[in-house]
C-alpha cells in the first residue's frame, strides 16, 4: 500500500506574505465635500501660478513690458508665481488629505480654514498689480510690501493656522494593530505637528525681530525658521504619497507598518530641532540659521532613505500595469528622481550660486510630483473620473523632466559661480559654457510650464468626465 508522509514543516515553502495595504479607506460625504474644497484652492493656485510664469515672459519682452503695471514687474510675478506654486499648492493638498484623515469634530472650522486661504490667495494674486510694493526675494516666502498683497497673507495664515489647529483636534486614534492605514495616519499626523511648529517659529520670530530692519533682512530672519519646520511637513506628506501610491500601483512595498511608523516618527523628531534652536540661539546668530540647515540637511534622511529604497525596491518587481495606474508610477518615480537629484545637489553646495536653488528646486518639485499623482489616484475616491491614457502619463513624466532639465542646467552654471537670485545683465554671464547652463535651465523651465498647466488639464478634464456624490 502507497502512504504519502507528511513534509516536514521546515522543508515547507514559506507562504508569501500580503501585501501592505498603505491606504486610508474611502471618505465619507463630509470628508469628502471638504478634500474636494482644499483641492480646487490647489488647482487655483496651479493656474494662477501658470498665469504668472506668462506674465514673467511677458515682463522680459521689449515693448509689451511697458504696458505692465509696474516698471519690475518680472520680479513682482515672480514673487506671486512662487507664493501660488509652492505655499498655496503645498497648503491646499495638505488641508486636503488631513480632512480625508480627520474624525467629524470641528468640521465648521475646516470650512472657515478654506474661506480664509481663499480670500488671502485671491488678494496675493491681486496685490500684484495694486499697488505692490517692492518685491522681496525672501527664501520660503517672497514678499511684496504691497498692503493689499501682506493683506492676503495674513488672511492665508490665519486660515492656515485654524486648519492645522483643527487637524490636531480632529485628529483620529491610533490604538489596536497597528497596519498600512495606520502608518499612513501617523505620517498624516506627524505633518500636522511639524507644521504646528512651524508656525510656532513664525510667531517666536515675530515677536522678536525688529521691524525697523531693512525689507530683505526682516524678511529672511522672519521666515527661516518657520520655513525650515514646514519643510518637513512637506516632506511627511512625500513620505505618504509614495507608499500610498506603490500600493494603488499594486507593488508589494518590503516595509512592515511598524517599520513605516518608525520612519515617520524619525522624520517628526528632526523638527523639534526647531524649538531647540530658538532657545539655545540668538535668531540673528550664525549659529542659529546653522542648526536650521543641518536639521533639514541631515535630519529627514534618516527616514527618507529607507522609504525610498523599499519603494524602488517594490517598483522594480512591478507586474504590467493597466491604463488607471500608468500615470501613478509614471508621477511616483518621476517624484522619486527628481527628489534625489535635490538632494545630491545639497551636498554639492558651496558659496551662494545657483547650486542653492537647484538643490530645493529638485526637492520641491520632488514633493510636487508626489502629491500630484496622489490627486489622480483619488479623484475617483472624491467622486471624480480617473485619469487615464497617454496625456495623463505624459504629464508627469514632461513636468519632471522639464524640471531635471532646469536643475541641471543650475548646477552647470553654478560651477562657474553664477550668482542667484539674479536675471539679465546682473547674471554677468561671461563665458559659452555660462550661457549654455542657463540656456538648459530656461529650456527645463519651459518644459516643465508645460507640464505643470498639463496637469490642471488631466485633473480637469477627468473631474469633467464623472462626478458623483
Amino acid at each position: 500500500m502507497h502512504m504519502t508522509l507528511p513534509t516536514p514543516a521546515f522543508l515547507e515553502a514559506p507562504a508569501a506574505s500580503p501585501a501592505v495595504d498603505f491606504a486610508l479607506p474611502r471618505p465619507d460625504a463630509a470628508q469628502r465635500a471638504l478634500a474636494r474644497g482644499w483641492l480646487w484652492l490647489g488647482l487655483a493656485a496651479l493656474i494662477g501660478s501658470g498665469v504668472f510664469s506668462i506674465l514673467l515672459v511677458v515682463a522680459r519682452t521689449p515693448g509689451i513690458n511697458q504696458w505692465l503695471p509696474v516698471a519690475d514687474f518680472f520680479r513682482v510675478a515672480l514673487v506671486v508665481h512662487v507664493d501660488l506654486s509652492v505655499l498655496v499648492w503645498f497648503a491646499a493638498m495638505a488641508g486636503m488629505l488631513w480632512s480625508l484623515n480627520a474624525t467629524p469634530r470641528a468640521e465648521f472650522w475646516s470650512w472657515v480654514a478654506l474661506g480664509l486661504c481663499g480670500a488671502g490667495t485671491l488678494l496675493m494674486s491681486l496685490g500684484a498689480f495694486v499697488r505692490p510694493g517692492t518685491p522681496i526675494m525672501s527664501n520660503y516666502i517672497p514678499m511684496l510690501e504691497g498692503v493689499l498683497f501682506i493683506s492676503g497673507l495674513v488672511a492665508f495664515a490665519a486660515g492656515f493656522s485654524v486648519q492645522v489647529l483643527r487637524a490636531l483636534v480632529a485628529a483620529p486614534r491610533l490604538g489596536g494593530v497597528i497596519d498600512g492605514e495606520r502608518a499612513l495616519r501617523f505620517g498624516l499626523g506627524a505633518s500636522v505637528v511639524s507644521a504646528a511648529v512651524a508656525l510656532l517659529a513664525f510667531g517666536w520670530s515675530f515677536a522678536v525681530v525688529p521691524r525697523a530692519l531693512d525689507g530683505r533682512a526682516y524678511y529672511e530672519i522672519l521666515y527661516w525658521g518657520g520655513g525650515h519646520a514646514l519643510q518637513f511637513a512637506w516632506t511627511l506628506l512625500m513620505l505618504v504619497a509614495w507608499l500610498w501610491l506603490a500600493r494603488a500601483c499594486g507593488a508589494r512595498v518590503p516595509l512592515s507598518p511598524r517599520v513605516a511608523l518608525l520612519m515617520f516618527a524619525l522624520a517628526l523628531a528632526s523638527v523639534f530641532v526647531t524649538p531647540l534652536a530658538y532657545l539655545m540661539h540668538d535668531v540673528f546668530s550664525v549659529e542659529h540659521r546653522d542648526m536650521h540647515t543641518w536639521a533639514m540637511r541631515f535630519g529627514g534622511g534618516v527616514a527618507i532613505l529607507p522609504v525610498a529604497l523599499a519603494v524602488s525596491v517594490a517598483l522594480a518587481s512591478l507586474r504590467p500595469l493597466d491604463d488607471t495606474q500608468r500615470p501613478l508610477r509614471a508621477a511616483l518615480v518621476s517624484s522619486m528622481v527628481l527628489f534625489a537629484a535635490g538632494g545630491v545637489i545639497g551636498l554639492l553646495i558651496s558659496g551662494n550660486n545657483v547650486k542653492i536653488p537647484a538643490h530645493y528646486h529638485g526637492c520641491i518639485v520632488g514633493v510636487t510630483l508626489a502629491l500630484m499623482g496622489l490627486v489622480m489616484h483619488l479623484l475617483p475616491r472624491l467622486g471624480y473620473g480617473t485619469p487615464q491614457g497617454r496625456l495623463a502619463v505624459l504629464q508627469p513624466v514632461l513636468y519632471g523632466a522639464g524640471q531635471l532639465l532646469h536643475i541641471l542646467g543650475l548646477v552647470w552654471s553654478g560651477g562657474y559661480g553664477v550668482q542667484r537670485k539674479v536675471a539679465g545683465a546682473q547674471q554677468v554671464l561671461r563665458s559659452t559654457s555660462e550661457m549654455a547652463g542657463m540656456g538648459l535651465m530656461g529650456l527645463g523651465g519651459l518644459l516643465a510650464i508645460v507640464g505643470g498647466l498639463l496637469f490642471v488639464v488631466v485633473v480637469v478634464r477627468a473631474m469633467r468626465q464623472g462626478r458623483t456624490g
